[in-house]
């Protein structure tokens, strides 16, 4: 159970990463604009990805915490669970409404919608 809910929060609902709608962001002001002072939500999750480069939050009942920066098109995390590392991903991030869509392995991967609140 909890290698699944692992993975579940890394990857998402492991569904293949598609765009339809979703409008690349690709500069860190853009990211900065969308997630400043607003929380990343899904069911079970609730994370505040700061300006300054932190991740916290929780999970399926435990913490989250880490470190963000942005590289060139894409969105790099080093991220824990609880006492899991999750270990480093550059996502591409896409933007639909109040919708961000991050795509693990530099948009290769599969992807994790979350709501903007």
């Amino acid at each position: 159970m909890r290698v699944f809910l692992a993975v579940l929060l890394c990857l998402g609902l492991a569904a293949p990463a598609m765009a339809e709608g979703f409008a690349p962001v690709t500069k860190r002001d853009r990211f900065v604009a969308l997630i400043e002072g607003r929380d990343l939500t899904r069911f079970g999750i609730t994370i505040n990805v700061t300006p300054d480069g932190q991740i916290k939050g929780r999970a399926f009942g435990r913490d989250v915490t880490g470190a963000w920066r942005w590289n060139g098109d894409y969105f790099c995390r080093d991220l824990y669970w609880g006492k899991m590392d999750l270990g480093p991903n550059c996502q591409a991030v896409r933007v639909q409404g109040n919708t961000l869509r991050f795509i693990s392995d530099q948009g290769a991967g599969q992807f994790a919608d979350l709501s903007l609140k």
